[in-house]
Parts: C-alpha cells; sequence; structure tokens
C-alpha cells in the first residue's frame, strides 16, 4: 500500500463511489485520480479517503503520479487471498475484497458503468447503484489549474490554426481557381496534416479528423473536408486537439476566403460574428444557455437567415437544412463535448463554453465563429484569441 499526500478532494456523498475505467479516455477518472493509464483500473471513493487498485505494470508509477490517499497492489491483495482460500483468485474477486474491505460494497457508479462488469460484481456481493448524469459534476466548475490547462490546451489549438493562416497565405491560384502550394494542388488532406504537425509540434494530440471543408462542403457543420481548396469560396476551419500533458481539450473555429470574398459571402460571414457577439454579450452567472440559443436563432433568422430545409418536397424528405441548426455551444474539459449542455443549462461561474454558432447556406457557402469562454462572475473571459480575418 501506499499513500499519496496530494490526494484529491472527496465527495461529500455519504455513499461510496467506484470508477472502473481506464483514464486516457475515461475523463471522470482522469479527473478523480490525475492518473494517465491506457487499461482499466479500480477507482473509490469511500468514508473520505480516496483508493486506487493497480496492476503491478502501474504500481509504481500510480504511487509517484496519482492524486489519491491510497495506491494499493491487485497482485499483493490476490497473494493475501490466496493464502487464506488455498487457491488463487479471480480478478473480479479481487476488485471485490478491494471494496468490501473498504466500505465499498454498495457503491454508486457513473450511468455508462459496464453492465457485464455489474453483474460479476453482484455474484461477489457487490451491488452497484448508477448515477444519472453527472457522475463527478464538480468537472462543471473549473479550478484556477483548470482554467491555466486549458488556456493552454487553446494556446497549442491555436498553433495550428496560425500554421493554416500561413499556409493559406503561402498559397496560390491556379487553374479553375484550385489553390496550389508547394509545387501542387492544396487539399483539404494537405492543410490538415500542416495543421495537425504544428498541433503535435506544441504539445498537443491532433484530433486526426480536424475540419477543412470548402465551399459547399461547408454546409455540412460535421464534413472534414477533402479534395482541392480553392480561391474564392468559404474555408471552414474547425481544430479541437487535446493537450498531451493534461488531457484537456481546446477547440476554436475560424472561416476564412483566400482571395476575394462576395458580397453574399461577406454578408453570411459579418452576420454570423454578430450572433456570436450577441451570445457572448449575454454571457454571466445565471444567464439561460436555452434562451440566448433562441435569441441567435431568432436573429440570424430576422437578417434573413431562417433555420429551415430548402429543396424539401413538402413532406420532410430530400433537400438540406439551412440557416443555423446546431447548438449554440457546449461543455468543454477533458471531454471535449462536456457536461453541462449549454442549450440546457444555466450558466455558472467558473464553467467553460465553446461559443461557436454557424451559417450554412446552400449555394453560398458555411460559417462558423468559435471561442471558448470562461464564465466569470461578472459575465466572461476568453480563452481564445487567434484573430477573425475574412479575407487571407
Amino acid at each position: 500500500m501506499a499513500k499519496r499526500s496530494q490526494a484529491k478532494k472527496t465527495s461529500s456523498h455519504p455513499r461510496a463511489r467506484l470508477i472502473i475505467s481506464e483514464s486516457e479516455r475515461g475523463a471522470d477518472m482522469l479527473h478523480a485520480t490525475g492518473f494517465r493509464a491506457p487499461d482499466p483500473f479500480v477507482y473509490l471513493e469511500s468514508r473520505g479517503r480516496s483508493s486506487i487498485l493497480l496492476s503491478d505494470l502501474e504500481f509504481d508509477r500510480g504511487c509517484s503520479e496519482a492524486q489519491v490517499d491510497e495506491v494499493a497492489s491487485s497482485s499483493a491483495l490476490a497473494k493475501k487471498i490466496a493464502s487464506k482460500s488455498g487457491k488463487a483468485p479471480t480478478s473480479i474477486a479481487v476488485i471485490a475484497t478491494f471494496l468490501k474491505a473498504r466500505g465499498g460494497a454498495s457503491p454508486l457508479v457513473p450511468a455508462d458503468f459496464p453492465l457485464g462488469l455489474a453483474r460479476d460484481l453482484k455474484e461477489h456481493g457487490i451491488e452497484v447503484m448508477p448515477v444519472a448524469g453527472m457522475f463527478r459534476p464538480e468537472r462543471q466548475i473549473k479550478t484556477p489549474d483548470e482554467i491555466t490547462l486549458m488556456t493552454e490546451a487553446t494556446r497549442i489549438t491555436e498553433k495550428g490554426m496560425e500554421r493554416a493562416y500561413e499556409v493559406l497565405r503561402a498559397s496560390t491560384r491556379g487553374p479553375r481557381k484550385v489553390l496550389h502550394w508547394a509545387g501542387a494542388a492544396l487539399t483539404s488532406e494537405k492543410l490538415r496534416i500542416e495543421i495537425e504537425a504544428a498541433i503535435l509540434r506544441a504539445g498537443g494530440i491532433p484530433a486526426g479528423n480536424s475540419i477543412v471543408a470548402c465551399g459547399e462542403q461547408a454546409c455540412d457543420p460535421h464534413e472534414r473536408g477533402h479534395g482541392p481548396l480553392k480561391a474564392d469560396q468559404l474555408i471552414i476551419l474547425d481544430l479541437f486537439p487535446r493537450a498531451a500533458g493534461s488531457g484537456y481539450y481546446g477547440d476554436l473555429t475560424r472561416t476564412v476566403v483566400r482571395g476575394k470574398a462576395s458580397e453574399a459571402q461577406r454578408r453570411l460571414w459579418e452576420v454570423c460574428l454578430l450572433g456570436q457577439k450577441l451570445a457572448l454579450g449575454s454571457l454571466r452567472p445565471g444567464a439561460d444557455g436555452g434562451a440566448i440559443h433562441r435569441e441567435v436563432t431568432r436573429f440570424f433568422s430576422d437578417n434573413g437567415y431562417p433555420t429551415e430545409r430548402v429543396g424539401d418536397d413538402g413532406a420532410g424528405r430530400g433537400g438540406r437544412w439551412s440557416g443555423f441548426f446546431h447548438g449554440t455551444g457546449h461543455g468543454l474539459g477533458l471531454e471535449l463535448h462536456e457536461e453541462p449542455r449549454f442549450g440546457t443549462t444555466k450558466l455558472k461561474s467558473g464553467q467553460i463554453f465553446t461559443i461557436e454558432p454557424g451559417l450554412y447556406i446552400p449555394g453560398v457557402g458555411g460559417v462558423r465563429h468559435e471561442d471558448v469562454a470562461l464564465i466569470t462572475p461578472k459575465g466572461y473571459r476568453l480563452l481564445s484569441r487567434t484573430p477573425k480575418p475574412i479575407e487571407l
């Protein structure tokens, strides 16, 4: 057994709380322990203490890195059980013994706790109870240290955006308006590689599916983009890497034209920016995220961009969505889309959201402006600072 002097504060909930997960993608586990591991391990909060159960592979590193009160060895516990029973225990039996010894026989677990694992534990006297909603609601309110880490993740993201601007500015117009760079056509795929290489050099883990979508492709908000990029067309650049050191995400979107924007493109871009400014100006503790979203949607409609299906046959078949048809923003942290949902919550100081209204008009193109905003006691503060040029 080993103890950590810098354990994170445990929940005041009277019932034990259990997580069995890896922590590379398991945000609750990473938040609870501060320990990065690619394979599942056991975390228990009980009686005001936090404990983890690790394999020999991770034990030494856990003792030095995990921010918990106790680090226990699964192999040492298995030997102890075997010495009493005369036979080697199963891994589930080891976990059950670990939990029972620490008051964890009927713990609360996340809503996505594996069903098969729950059944196996029940056979060993452990009755788990899933919790609806966020298992660790304290993740909603970022600490000063977390705000620093998320600011760093945003700076990493901005390095990728800077590289995108640099490559686009260096590109030239070729036949049929195809952009050329480094002696060949500049495609979404090539620009994505340049962006993600810059993110990697800056200390980030590239998303692998950063959005570089041009022209009509940009009218689909989650279209990654493919093929040649063209001059005089709107290009959406949406980057959302993870900081390699901390695991926190950045998220940033800019929309640019390499060349000359048309009047229709410019108006779309400017109205979308005004919509984002409207949303940002409404951010404050107690504000209703759903009301802000409805206000932005109404603003776009009043300015000539209603949300509707165009080219529909009247029966809901065919056609494409036009206007603003996604959320105004989302929570951001150890997950890219983190609770609470912006459109269903009352804002609180310390929460961090993306604010990213978008307008998508087939025949003109798509525009999205996205920044990361911290809710402060009196309003908000932007963590992102990359400029928003329309033309490069």
